[in-house]
């Protein structure tokens, strides 16, 4: 089966695939970037399968890369439109992967950095069904009337960002934090001192003992 986006799959050495994990790369990146991640996680998380998707979209600034929506623009109303656009394109990838793996969302992590961490958010806080927790690094919520306005599911949700982050805001976390207890979504949260707009180790090592608390692993 062909998904209908481009992914770099890191597959595990057991036979059964019992959980599945989700990751979106940032504005600029690609599937290879983010799948660095699987493979400091995969020996800890026996049976499960890493999906590492493409944006649908080349990205404007960077055409080496590619966006979940474009950000060229600063108009809220346009970035709004261009996330929902990105939304049923990675809601249709995670129909497929489902209807591949015959799993459901409760053996699904999704996870995103940067902008990926904002998709992920979006895509499993407006969800019919749980997923089974979301890990999102150095992001925020892109616009929080509308998600509210969506909210239907009570995710596990790890929020970690750094504090010297000069690309995404530090105290999105806080706005976050404060927007989810407010709407009873039960979400963890780490602040990183001297971190930039990366994933370092603790952040890492963070979200690994996060999603295998989940996956009862």
């Amino acid at each position: 089966m062909t998904f209908c986006l481009n992914s770099t799959i890191i597959e595990p050495e057991e036979k059964n695939i019992n959980n599945i994990v989700i990751l979106l790369h940032g504005y600029g990146g690609d599937g290879k970037d983010i799948a660095m991640l699987s493979y400091n996680w995969k020996r800890f998380l026996k049976n499960t399968l890493f999906l590492c998707p493409d944006g649908h979209e080349v990205c404007k600034i960077n055409p080496a890369g590619y966006q979940w929506f474009d950000l060229t623009s600063e108009d809220p109303n346009y970035i709004l439109e261009q996330v929902k656009i990105a939304e049923t394109k990675l809601n249709k990838y995670i129909e497929e992967i489902k209807t591949k793996y015959n799993l459901n969302n409760s053996k699904i992590c999704l996870s995103g950095f940067s902008q990926g961490c904002m998709m992920s958010i979006n895509i499993g806080m407006t969800a019919e069904q749980k997923f089974n927790c979301i890990v999102g690094f150095s992001g925020k919520i892109i616009d929080k009337d509308d998600l509210l306005s969506r909210l239907k599911i009570d995710n596990n949700l790890l929020m970690i960002h750094g504090d010297a982050d000069e690309i995404v805001n530090p105290n999105s976390l806080l706005d976050a934090k404060d927007f989810f207890m407010r709407n009873k979504v039960n979400i963890e949260t780490l602040m990183i001192k001297n971190c930039g707009h990366n994933i370092p180790i603790e952040a890492s090592s963070a979200a690994l003992n996060f999603i295998k608390k989940h996956f009862n692993i």
